[in-house]
């Protein structure tokens, strides 16, 4: 069956400019009057979408002639007033500064519902909210703050996956029961968050910039500039500076490319490192029931984010290596090899060890980029709800070590027996890969120790309520099924 709310609101137009015509363009019998003060973009969707859903809409304008046009011809455009005394639920859709020109409607608005959809224009930590303003300019009226977290693209076009919710919160239970009713008329889902005074988090939310991804993003930016600066001193500056030898054309295409794969298997190091920090913690306290600090909670919390920027910069590293051989500077190195080999009277020689060590080496990336993208693609909410809770936890769990694992050997193959050369210690500085290493070896190494079977066995007990400082008698119940993955990795 079709979605009815995913449809376009209103038919185009004939070929002779005829007149704008919605789908429902009858109000259903017994339906509440529906006013909306206001009549800007966010007014115009919402009146569009209220009377697709079957219900009167008359709108409230200081100069109704001039704002008549904008409407659909179902919705009455009228004056405030009259919108205030023909409606039985009244939305608010206008700019918190104009709520004092609304006074005069305090005797027509008195016992009826209003709907603040507004928004403040910066964070506010200390309140009141703008609903509460609201309602002490009208106290005979049943303030209900909502819609403000959706956008009128989404009032106009239906609602979709990501902008279905509305949250709402009011004093009254039987005015947010009634806007409750609204919202799942028009396709949207009401979430109560209690109490008018909960207005302050719900007006917040809109104003948020990303809050859950600063501190990857930021973790991300730190690294690349970190190992960029380290490449160009290990790998560009250190040539010119020695032997005079400029290389400074590395610093667009290759400096970068070998910055981006460095970032990367720090950043999936860093998403299992805290799942491991948690499960020692468990294992030294002896107990799940002491809190981890707040920077690991929050650490927790945020591997998601972390995991998808190391994803990006995995993808970004396989293209600007598909990119290598496009440069001018690799045709001029590949007709200069073979030109001294030709001129010295040598055949180019079969390198087998250098053969098999590319092929492997190439091997091991894809195979670390593809089941990165598996990761990448189970946490988008829509592909995670169609997957059980075990499911979702051997992907992001076991074939996270995995991609974490491949990830580490691709980095092996590379630095074979160049970690070993001398040569490759500029300014006694190890190479860059050596460094990339250190964390990964200590996740994969970490992970093989909740791998032993007295530290599993112990960590489930605990996982499963056993508490060291209380003499509790624990037999882990059997269970041939468990493969011993998800319940060492997951906190």
């Amino acid at each position: 069956m079709p979605d009815e709310m995913s449809r376009p609101l209103i038919r185009g137009r004939g070929g002779g400019g005829g007149s704008r015509h919605l789908e429902a363009s009858v109000s259903e019998p017994g339906a509440p009057v529906i006013g909306i003060l206001g009549t800007g973009d966010f007014s115009r969707s919402l009146a569009r979408r209220l009377v697709a859903s079957g219900y009167q809409v008359v709108v409230g304008s200081r100069i109704p002639k001039r704002s008549v046009a904008l409407f659909p011809e179902e919705a009455e455009v009228t004056s405030q007033m009259e919108a205030a005394n023909q409606a039985d639920l009244v939305f608010v859709a206008v700019f918190p500064e104009h709520y004092s020109t609304l006074v005069e409607l305090k005797p027509a608005l008195a016992g009826k519902i209003l709907v603040d959809v507004s928004n403040g224009l910066q964070i506010n930590r200390e309140g009141p909210s703008i609903a509460e303003q609201l309602a002490d300019l009208f106290p005979e009226s049943f303030v209900v703050k909502g819609f403000n977290t959706i956008s009128a693209w989404a009032l106009q076009v239906g609602p979709r996956d990501g902008s279905r919710q509305v949250f709402l919160c009011s004093d009254s239970q039987k005015a947010k029961s009634s806007v409750m009713q609204l919202c799942h008329r028009m396709g949207f889902i009401p979430i109560d968050m209690g109490l008018l005074s909960s207005a302050v988090e719900i007006e917040n939310l809109p104003l948020y910039l990303f809050p859950s991804w600063r501190i990857p993003v930021l973790c991300t930016l730190s690294l690349f500039i970190f190992f960029y600066l380290y490449n160009f001193l290990h790998d560009v500056l250190q040539p010119f500076v020695t032997a005079g030898k400029s290389a400074f054309y590395k610093m667009p295409i290759e400096t970068v490319n070998v910055t981006l794969p460095s970032v990367a298997l720090v950043m999936l190091a860093l998403v299992y490192l805290p799942g491991l920090c948690a499960a020692f913690l468990q294992l030294w306290w002896g107990t799940k029931y002491k809190r981890f600090p707040n920077w690991l909670d929050q650490w927790l919390t945020r591997r998601k984010q972390f995991g998808l920027c190391s994803f990006l910069c995995a993808v970004l590293h396989a293209i600007y290596s598909l990119c290598l051989p496009m440069r001018k500077s690799a045709h001029y190195k590949l007709i200069d090899v073979v030109f001294k080999q030709v001129k010295d009277g040598n055949e180019v020689s079969w390198d087998d060890d250098a053969v098999w060590r590319m092929e492997l080496y190439l091997s091991a990336g894809i195979m670390a980029l593809g089941l990165l993208s598996l990761l990448a693609v189970t946490s988008l909410p829509s592909v995670a709800n169609t997957i059980n809770w075990r499911e979702f936890s051997f992907i992001q769990s076991t074939l996270g070590y995995c991609a974490l694992f491949m990830a580490t050997v691709h980095t092996l193959l590379f630095s074979w027996d160049r970690a070993f050369d001398p040569a490759r210690y500029h300014f006694y500085l190890p190479p860059t890969f050596v460094l990339v290493l250190i964390l990964p070896l200590m996740v994969l190494l970490g992970r093989l120790a909740l791998f032993v079977p007295c530290v599993a066995s112990r960590l489930r007990q605990i996982r499963r309520g056993w508490e060291k400082s209380r003499h509790i008698r624990f037999i882990l119940p059997d269970d041939d099924c468990r493969n011993g993955l998800e319940d060492v990795s997951n906190v």
